[in-house]
């Protein structure tokens, strides 16, 4: 079996206009990070600065990047989409935090730079994932533009998503399995609550930003359908192509320890799999992902170019 080859990633997005997307909502998504966890507070200093340190210093802000996508297909309101690309990305810099810990993976790593809890002590790092969590929530129920009808639409998608039905049960699936084997059904379910969850909850986040109604509006509602098709497709990519990645990159590469998975004995996609069949199935699922965006009314489908070229990077990313 040959390594991996990142050269041959499918569908490779190097689309100027998309690059420049991506750098003006990075930059986006920092500036409301900064604006809402600040790195300094008079209650407490040390906890503040463990926030910001965890939510601030970089990562790929994919979960933002793809509320924002959704949300241009269905009109979102500028300011509710903010709102909801800042909460997922401070749930996802707190979940980080508490899977890096000893008592889950363990792990002293995360984007280049020591994990929050080898920089600030473990203590600390709980209160720091705690803190962000409870921050993200005030995000979504503080701006007064946005209506408290979709405030209460985005708060019960967040919540859904990362509680014992979504990433917190996948997280304990995950602790269950180490030295296990899973099966493929098995291994499937835990990564589409552990990591897809966070993903389809952005996706949806976008497009309630567009729409309060969508109960009643059959057009918006078929269209949530197709965009859960597109989650469930890329989130379990994502994982699939992290497997492939930690099998076969450097750390320095991914900006956290590599081949920790073989190491503490989880079971993963490759292990399951194999590195290449693991490769296939991310591209399948891919094409999954397009084929949900080409079902989309034309209207929304013509305004998709981001959804589409995101699902093509997050297949193609080395790290």
């Amino acid at each position: 079996m040959r390594d991996w080859d990142h050269s041959e990633a499918p569908l490779q997005d190097a689309e100027p206009a998309f690059d420049a997307w991506v750098h003006t909502h990075v930059a986006r998504i920092q500036s409301l990070i900064e604006h809402h966890v600040p790195g300094c507070s008079a209650a407490s200093p040390a906890l503040a600065e463990a926030m910001h340190y965890a939510a601030a210093l970089g990562g790929k802000r994919i979960r933002p990047l793809l509320v924002w996508a959704a949300g241009e297909c269905f009109d979102g309101e500028p300011a509710a989409l903010d709102a909801a690309a800042c909460a997922v990305e401070l749930v996802h810099a707190y979940s980080l935090v508490h899977d890096d810990l000893p008592c889950m993976d363990n792990d002293i790593l995360r984007r280049g730079l020591p994990t929050v809890h080898v920089q600030f002590g473990q203590a600390m790092a709980l209160l720091a994932g705690d803190a962000l969590q409870s921050r993200a929530f005030e995000v979504l129920t503080s701006n007064p533009a946005v209506p408290p009808a979709v405030q209460a639409r985005l708060c019960a998608l967040l919540a859904g998503a990362i509680g014992a039905d979504g990433m917190a049960g996948g997280q304990a699936i995950d602790l269950a399995a180490t030295g296990h084997v899973l099966g493929a059904n098995a291994l499937t379910d835990m990564h589409r609550r552990k990591t897809g969850a966070l993903v389809k909850a952005s996706l949806l986040m976008g497009l309630a930003c567009g729409s309060s109604e969508i109960l009643i509006d059959p057009v918006t509602a078929h269209c949530e359908q197709l965009l859960r098709r597109y989650a469930d497709a890329i989130g379990l990519a994502f994982q699939v192509v992290d497997d492939v990645l930690d099998a076969s990159s450097d750390s320095a590469t991914l900006g956290k320890t590599a081949g920790k998975d073989a190491q503490q004995g989880k079971a993963t996609f490759v292990t399951l799999l194999g590195l290449e069949p693991a490769w296939a199935l991310a591209r399948q699922l891919l094409g999954e992902a397009l084929g949900a965006i080409d079902a989309l009314p034309p209207a929304q489908r013509a305004r998709a170019g981001h959804l589409t070229a995101l699902a093509q990077r997050i297949v193609s990313r080395n790290h």
